[in-house]
């Protein structure tokens, strides 16, 4: 397709825009994740980052934000209330003293542990809106979407 460099490109209606489907829907999904979690102080990211911590101690905060799909400042962003209450540990990295690990604490295994029925109950609720065969379906899409996208 050919544009004259003083045409702007062809705008998409928001009715058509994938992008703003899947961004409205993540929005909806984290606010029931965080309306479960929140009896336990923790935010569904706060939650995941803990979860990934929990599988992954001593990740560096560049590898973890790739893992999360988060650039790091955002990541920091969502590790300094964790740090605060005593969940994580940030220490220097003892091979290359430029870097830091991160590292799940004890407490902070503790509120993840006593948090998981809480986000169980949130995943619960979604799937039950999707009903089974939809909520198969569309993680089977997202799933293929997520490969495809990050080619």
């Amino acid at each position: 397709m050919n544009h004259r460099s003083d045409q702007p490109p062809a705008v998409i209606a928001p009715s058509a825009c994938t992008g703003a489907r899947i961004r409205k829907v993540a929005r909806i999904v984290s606010h029931i994740f965080d309306q479960h979690l929140e009896a336990h102080g923790l935010t569904v990211s706060q939650f995941g980052l803990l979860g990934q911590l929990k599988a992954h101690d001593g990740v560096g905060i560049g590898a973890l934000a790739e893992r999360m799909v988060m650039d790091p400042t955002s990541l920091t962003r969502t590790l300094r209330p964790l740090e605060r209450q005593g969940f994580v540990r940030l220490e220097q990295d003892p091979r290359d003293r430029r870097h830091r690990r991160l590292h799940l604490t004890p407490e902070g295994r503790t509120v993840f542990d006593a948090a998981r029925p809480a986000w169980l109950a949130g995943q619960r609720q979604i799937d039950q809106a999707l009903g089974g065969t939809d909520a198969t379906t569309l993680n089977a899409l997202l799933d293929r979407t997520i490969e495809r996208l990050t080619r």
